[in-house]
């Protein structure tokens, strides 16, 4: 079976398309990821569901998996397949001659590609996207509109930049000297590897000196800031409004909730989850969750906030005894 699950039910019956399990249709195929949304099963007109446990269904046609949102993403995939189709170059685009273009690229109206450029096979590159010079950019790669991408700067294989995202600009660099703030040049570049993505106005800084990297397959939520010089490891998932300041290592297979912070030179170790909100001020050794800030391990955050907490009680009665 595409998705690796076991039928319960009618195996006969067709399915024609995808839908919410709360706003549903007859005919399509619907999930239960999270048991939040359980108290629809029971209203759901969806014609089959996707769960992990037969019990969940109450009586209903569905397949049982192992993971019931991996599962729906293999679904949608069928139904929505991602198949890119060139539509050439488009006469308004703006491309040096000495770029040098692959086979089978899409270049919208209104792109400017500089001297030097190197572009793979079957990429597409959205309206009013820039390229700097001498920057390259990998084969099945999607730029779409109003990306920016400076000079110098390397783009590996099937990546992905969302609308107006920015990549290698200056990093935040000065110097003060008495009065004033000197700023230091930003010389160096950006590394995007294989299979990145990065969200729409994500801002990826490039190096003062050397490079900034992002590995493969590390997916960038929409927002995201990253400073110069930052190395972020391979398979790291970063949320929306995360600012990871400059020289920042982040091991691989991290994890960092929206809004959370990194102060610069830390060392993030590979399998952290740092938890929304919170601010790395210092180095963690990895392969747990943290939380807080600073941040810390999560279940020394979570005794700090229960006794907080009590301290707060204890303080209201105090307030009480003392007015009486």
């Amino acid at each position: 079976m595409f998705i690796d699950g076991n039928i319960s039910g009618d195996s006969n019956i067709e399915i024609a398309g995808v839908s919410e399990i709360q706003k549903s249709n007859k005919g399509t195929i619907t999930f239960l990821g999270n048991l939040k949304y359980k108290k629809y099963i029971d209203t759901t007109e969806a014609s089959a569901i996707i769960v992990d446990d037969e019990n969940h269904l109450s009586g209903k046609d569905g397949v049982i998996v192992k993971n019931p949102q991996l599962a729906m993403a293999k679904v949608l995939s069928m139904f929505f397949p991602n198949k890119y189709k060139s539509e050439g170059i488009h006469p308004k685009s703006i491309i040096d001659s000495s770029s040098d273009i692959g086979n089978n690229v899409t270049i919208e109206a209104g792109a400017i590609i500089e001297s030097g450029v190197i572009i793979g096979d079957s990429t597409f590159i959205g309206a009013n996207v820039f390229i700097g010079k001498k920057s390259k950019i990998g084969s099945e790669c999607k730029t779409y509109q109003n990306v920016v991408i400076y000079n110098n700067i390397i783009i590996g294989d099937k990546v992905t930049i969302h609308g107006s995202a920015v990549i290698g600009c200056d990093g935040y660099g000065f110097i003060i000297d008495k009065d004033k703030n000197f700023k230091i040049p930003q010389t160096g570049t950006v590394l995007i590897g294989n299979d990145v993505e990065i969200g729409a106005n994500s801002v990826i800084d490039r190096a003062t000196i050397g490079e900034t990297i992002i590995g493969n397959m590390s997916k960038l939520d929409n927002l995201v800031h990253v400073g110069h010089n930052v190395h972020i490891g391979s398979g790291c998932l970063i949320t929306a409004q995360v600012g990871i300041a400059g020289s920042a290592i982040i091991g691989d297979d991290c994890q960092m909730g929206g809004q959370a912070g990194v102060s610069p030179h830390v060392d993030i170790g590979s399998g952290s989850i740092i938890a929304a909100k919170s601010g790395v001020t210092k180095s963690l050794s990895g392969g747990q969750m943290y939380g807080g800030y600073p941040a810390r391990p999560i279940k020394e955050q979570h005794k700090r906030d229960a006794i907080y907490n009590e301290i707060s009680i204890m303080k209201k009665k105090l307030d009480r005894l003392i007015k009486t």
